[in-house]
């Protein structure tokens, strides 16, 4: 990966785990990126697993949202957990 690529990944990670954070709850800007890029790992196995397309032709909003409702899973399993 060249560092435009980790730059996006940050940004994707950062965004996807502020607006799960707005669904579920919770704050920080590290929480945010953290549980953003493991968002994006869950979200993707996820929906690919399960067969599902979102359908959206912008790619860069489509990693976003699947990134974010990887994210609402991984806070809501470690809720469970903790």
């Amino acid at each position: 990966m060249d560092m435009r690529a980790i730059l996006v990944a940050i940004v994707i990670g950062l965004v996807a785990g502020w607006l799960a954070s707005i669904v579920v709850g919770g704050g920080g800007l590290v929480r945010y990126i953290i549980t953003g890029l493991i968002g994006a790992f869950v979200g993707s196995f996820l929906l690919g697993a399960l067969g599902i397309n979102l359908g959206i032709g912008n790619p860069l909003i489509s990693q976003i949202v699947t990134a974010t409702i990887g994210a609402i899973v991984v806070v809501l399993l470690a809720r469970l957990i903790a």
